[in-house]
This record gives C-alpha cells, structure tokens and sequence, in this order.
C-alpha cells in the first residue's frame, strides 16, 4: 500500500506510524481512556484490510478517530484530533523556518535558481524573498482552501505569485500610463511631479516612475517612448530659441539647435538605461520593464520618435558594461519593436531603423517584434476596429478595449471619448493548469480526458475567483501611484478600484502548460503533424477559450487564455508529474515540460515553419503568448534575421529570435557559453565553470535571463536545437 502525503509525494506504508501516533496521544489521557495494544493492532488491521493501493493520509487518520470514537475513547480521540492539528500546524511552520534558513545561508538551488533576473546572495533579493516565504505561508494556511493548495503542491495547477498575495493590493502586469502622468504631472512619494519642458529631465521623470510603479506590482511593465517624443520638440524649440536670441541665422540657428538635440537625445537615452539597469525595486530587481518602439502610434511626433528609437537602438547594440568594464547584454528594459509599412520593406522612409534593429537582434536579442498587419487583425474593440498595442512585461496582452462606451472609469486626464485605451490598464493575475497532469491521468482515454478536464478547469476558475475577490477589496490609498497619480487611474483617496476590475478594463488570466506532451500522450502525435495531433491540440485550445468566454459573460470578468512563461514553473512540473505517473518515455522522463503551444526545443523544424505554425496557436492564446526561433550567430548575415523580421509581418503577431551573446571575464572569450553533460555551464575557451565570472545571458519564457536556471531549466537550453542554418555565414 502507498500513502499519499500532504505534499502530493508517495511513500511505502508504515504501521509503525500510527502506534506512534496513537501512543503519542496515549500519553496525554489517563489509564482509563488509553487504547491498549489490542485495540491500536486492530485499528492497523482494519486500515490494511481496506486493500487500497494508494491512500491518502488524511484518510488514513479519519478512520483513526472513527475507530477510536466506535471503541469509546472520546477522550483519547479528542487527544489525537488535537495531536494532529499541532502536528499540521508544526509540519507547515517547520516549512517555513527551513525556507527561510535555506535562503539565508545560500544552501538552496531552488532560492538561488528561483529567477534568473534576481541574485539570491544580495540582501535587496533577499528582503523581498522573506516577505515571500512569510506570504506565501499565509497564503497557503489562512487565504487559500485546502483542494487548491492541494492541487498546487501536486503540480496539477500552479497558483502564480502566492509570495505576493497576502498583500490584496497587489496585482500583476500593467501599461504604464506614462502620457498623463508627463502631460498631467504626478506624485511620487507625497511630492508633486509637474510637467517637464525638455526631453533629458522627461526621461528622468520616466525612469522615477517606472521604478516606483513596478514597487507597487509584482509583475511586468511596458511604457512607451511615444509618450515622451512631444518632449523632444519642446528641447528643440529651447535650442532654436537660444541661438535666434543670438542673433545668428536661421540656418546656423536650426544647424547648432539639432547638433544640441541630438547630443541631449543621446544623454536622455543613456540617463535612462543606466537608471533602469541600476535602480532596484521593492521586488530585489530592476524593474522589469518593456519599452516600445512604435512609430504607427503617433503622426504629430513620428519624426522625433524615430529619433529616439535609432538612439535606443544604436545604444542597445553597445550593450552596457559589467563590473570589469566589458559590454555584455542587459536583461533590461525589453525592447517591443513594431513592424509597419513605413518600415517593413527596402525603400520605405523607416526601413534603416528595422535594419538597425536587425543589428541589434544580431547582437543583443533585442528587440522583439510586433507585426501591425497580423494584430490589427486579430484585436478588435468595441467598435469593431483594430487595435495595436504592445505587451505588458514579456508576454501579457491586454483583450481588445470592450469597455469604450462606459466612459472615462479610470478618471484619466489624456481621455479621448469614444477611443479605445491600453495604457493605464493592467493584468489581475495568473492561474495555470497542467495539460500534461490531465492527459496522463486519463490514462488516455478520451472521455475521460474531457471529464477531468472540464474539472480542472473550475479548479482554476475557483482559485483566479480568490485573486479576483482578494484584489477587489483594494482602495486608492494602498498605491497612490497607481491609482490616483495617474499610473493607472486618478481616483480618489479612499475610492475603490473595483470598477476597474469589471468590464473589460482589466484581464485576469488562465494559463496552461504542456500542450505538446498532453497531445503527445494522448494521440501518439506533435502537435506539429498537420494532421491528428494538431486537430486535438486545437480542440484543447478551443476548450480553454470557450470556459473563458463563459465566465467572462456569467462575472463580467475580462478571463484571458494566456501561454504562461513557466520558468522555474517546468522544472516543478516535471517533477511532480514524475511523482504521480513515473517515467513515461517521452512524456516525463526530462526535467521540464513545454511551454503554452511551443514547438518542444528538441522536435526539427525551420524557422518559418515554426512560426506559421505556432501562429495558429497564438490567436488562441489572446492574453499572452510569444513565439521564438533559435538560431545561430548571425551578427556576419543579417539578411538571415532581415528575412525572418518580413515572415513575422506577414504570418503571425508576436516573435522574437533567441541569438547568444555571452563573456568569460577569466580568459575574455566573447561567444557562447555551454552547457555540459552534467548540466553546468562552461567556457569553451578556458573551462571556467564559475558562475560569478560567467556572464551568460539567455531568453527564457519571453524575456531574457543573466543569473542562471534551476536544472530543469538549464536542460531545456541545452537541448534547443536551431532552427535556422547559417550557410550565408560559413
């Protein structure tokens, strides 16, 4: 007989246990009410005559106080219900205590592998990790039911951010409204921010926003440099004004008044990535943050946007320098480039600047890339028009603006009635089923795949509820930056947010996991067959969306299908799912499983193949998805990512390309950094394996990492194949 613990593990079962138990709760009554050695053998026999294969626990210790009750022992049952409640709260504290101690002294590679943007060992990461842990035992005891955590720890879902949910005004990823709050002024801290008059001092602003912002979220945020183009003029116009005072030309007053632009745009660009990189939020990092980059956002400042976008660019390409003053890639901020007509082919007047960004993907695996032609498709509002808009964070999008007749709910100065709006709004939070735990615990067998899907699905619904109900409760006052400063909102002190919670303002979202190895293990197929597999994996797609437009119509709510990033998420997957099935080769035997709809890293495919085809899945992933190719070194051909860049405009909304820019500061090398057979990243030149003089940077789930990966993780890099040849390169 196996027992089921708490935890979702198995082990062999043991008698031994329960005469402890018993015996423990023995020596609290007195000799009358004792069970003697007859009756605990007999309680033993009747649990061994049950004949179950598997158990759980709890059961296991209901039938103890049935028995004990049936025999007259109230006492001693009594005695035992108290014993096991202490033990509970013991085993759960204990948790704690050992997390805490395991981060403190550095022991953990889950603390030092959680996130590969944060460092374990500096005490800012370390801070926010404590106040997870204590959360996330509140979380788990006080906040959340039994069947959800259950359901949590057995890796049949996954409840995002519990280390953040204690707190109920804390929600996910947003769109930084960063126009109002220039335009408008703000309040960062009690002190009134009015509006600038020169491009270097808005950005300065932009980078105080950001960082105070992303302290008061828990997950991504995007700004745009739309937002701060009008402020370029306006530095333009100072410059021109100065030498007219002068006197001089109105050609020589126009000459040196660019020449001081440009020098200030350059200053203004560096200002902010130096401070973007260089600041730490409240979270242990910098502030995870997305810029984007697009010139179909504005007609009046296109000119002075695509000032700045060459210079993010051109200093994107440098890279920023480490502590032995070598350029090595940032992590931040993540670059959204948007592909238009204006700058999609040869011969259009933005052309150079997709060819810059080229160079930039070549050398730095920024920027991504936004096709305008695909979204303007796919997003359409209440109005039935199409929107394009960037991501918040890595992958998270914002539903088509439903909510454009309810007027101005968020209290926004820059409103435009009758106009769809994504800056100001935001992401409640995440809850993620494992495709995979269902299909292998139908054992293939397709009605009862279905059936234990569909109950999965209101396990998921009924745990985003809690994230919902817990953010509902949420004043103004808890983030004044937020929502009543302009970040998202200006209401007033003590006002709700609960309308911006309803009508779809707001998304919250369901994601999955595992697509591949649920189609794998239920049709013998990838998805990537064209033929049964691919059908099956669609009507599993379908599914999700039809349970999201039900409870969208039943709660107006904005439930969003959503491709989850599952980072460190995989690993415990993988684990769990070998913890309840065992090896089942090709399903479980790795130490990951696949993101959302992905194409798994080991299956052969070309790049544009794998993009038309992933397209299919990303319209049925509207609240989050990103599709990727893995391809070589490509700095010596950017015709290669040129070619790449167009098949993105044309065929699918979303994509990035995963290129390798890594330094070993002991020899110097400047190339890839490997992983070996042990899982351990090397240097080929030298051999150096130590991570605190590796700088190795990788994409992982959307946004790139530079502090290393949990071993299931790390595995999941090593067998990447790519997806693209090199040949104009060799």
């Amino acid at each position: 007989m196996k027992i089921v613990k708490r935890d979702g593990t198995i082990v062999d079962y043991n008698s031994d246990k329960i005469r402890t138990a018993i015996n423990k709760a023995n020596n609290e009554v007195s000799r009358k009410e004792k069970a003697s050695k007859e009756d605990i053998e007999e309680i033993i026999r009747y649990i061994e005559e049950l004949n179950k294969k598997r158990i759980l626990v709890e059961d296991i210790q209901d039938v103890i106080e049935e028995k004990l009750m049936e025999i007259g022992k109230y006492q001693l049952a009594k005695k035992y219900i108290t014993y096991r409640y202490t033990r509970e709260l013991v085993r759960k504290a204990n948790t704690t205590d050992q997390s805490i101690k395991e981060l403190i002294d550095g022991e953990s590679d889950y603390w030092n592998n959680e996130n590969s943007n944060k460092n374990a060992t500096v005490v800012t990461t370390q801070r926010d990790y404590l106040a997870g842990i204590t959360s996330t035992d509140i979380t788990r005891r006080f906040l959340l039911p039994e069947d959800i955590v259950k359901a949590h720890d057995e890796g049949i879902i996954h409840f995002h951010d519990a280390d953040y949910f204690a707190q109920n005004a804390l929600h996910n990823c947003d769109l930084i409204n960063l126009d109002d709050m220039l335009q408008n002024g703000t309040s960062i801290n009690g002190v009134m921010i009015e509006k600038p008059h020169k491009f270097l001092t808005a950005m300065t602003i932009a980078t105080q926003i950001i960082t105070a912002v992303t302290s008061s979220q828990y997950g991504g945020a995007t700004v745009t440099m739309t937002h701060l183009a009008p402020f370029v003029r306006d530095s333009y116009n100072i410059y021109l004004k100065k030498y007219k005072d002068r006197n001089l030309s109105e050609e020589e007053c126009e000459k040196f008044a660019k020449e001081d632009l440009a020098k200030e745009i350059k200053d203004g660009v560096q200002t902010f990535q130096y401070q973007i990189n260089s600041m730490t939020t409240t979270n242990g990092q910098s502030p995870f943050l997305s810029v984007c980059l697009y010139l179909g956002e504005t007609k009046e400042y296109k000119e002075e946007l695509a000032m700045i976008i060459e210079e993010m660019l051109k200093q994107r390409i440098v890279g920023m320098k480490n502590e032995r003053g070598v350029y090595i890639t940032p992590a931040f901020p993540k670059l959204l480039y948007v592909l238009e007509e204006d700058n999609i082919k040869k011969g259009r007047k933005y052309f150079y600047l997709t060819e810059l960004a080229a160079k930039c993907t070549a050398k730095r695996m920024v920027p991504d890339y936004i096709s305008e032609k695909k979204m303007l498709e796919l997003k359409k509002n209440e109005n039935g028009e199409g929107d394009c808009y960037p991501c918040m964070g890595c992958r998270s999008f914002l539903t088509p603006d439903r909510a454009i007749s309810l007027g101005n709910i968020a209290k926004a100065k820059n409103y435009t009635e009758g106009k769809a709006r994504y800056y100001g709004r935001f992401n409640q939070g995440v809850v993620t089923i494992n495709l995979v735990d269902i299909a292998l615990s139908s054992k293939g067998d397709m009605d009862k795949f279905w059936s234990i899907y569909e109950e999965r699905l209101e396990l998921c619904h009924k745990a985003l509820q809690l994230r919902h109900e817990r953010l509902a409760k949420a004043t103004s006052d808890v983030a004044p930056i937020l929502w009543q400063h302009g970040a998202l909102a200006r209401l007033e002190k003590g006002e709700s947010i609960h309308e911006l919670l309803h009508h779809g303002y707001s998304t919250i979202s369901l994601g999955y996991a595992g697509l591949y190895e649920c189609v794998k293990y239920m049709t013998g197929n990838s998805h990537t067959d064209g033929g049964e597999g691919k059908e099956f994996a669609l009507k599993v797609m379908k599914q999700l969306n039809d349970k999201c437009k039900e409870w969208k119509e039943a709660e107006d709510i904005d439930y969003s299908v959503y491709g989850t990033p599952i980072e460190s998420t995989t690993y415990k997957f993988a684990k769990c799912l070998k913890d309840r099935f065992g090896i089942v080769e090709g399903i479980t035997d790795r130490d990951y499983i696949t993101n959302s709809y992905h194409v798994p890293v080991f299956e052969d495919i070309d790049a544009f193949s794998k993009l038309k085809l992933e397209s299919e899945f990303q319209k049925l992933s509207p609240g989050g998805a990103i599709s990727y190719v893995e391809t070589p070194n490509l700095q010596g051909n950017l015709e290669a990512i040129l070619q790449i860049i167009h098949f993105i405009y044309d065929n699918i909304m979303y994509a990035e390309l995963n290129t390798k820019s890594d330094y070993c500061q002991k020899c110097g090398f400047d190339g890839e950094i490997l992983i070996d057979d042990n899982l351990e990243w090397y240097c080929p030149n030298c051999g150096n394996k130590d991570h605190n003089t590796l700088n190795v940077a990788r994409r992982t789930c959307g946004y790139i990492g530079s502090n290393f990966w949990n071993k299931g993780r790390t595995q999941e890099i090593k067998e990447r194949v790519l997806h693209l040849d090199n040949k104009d390169d060799e």
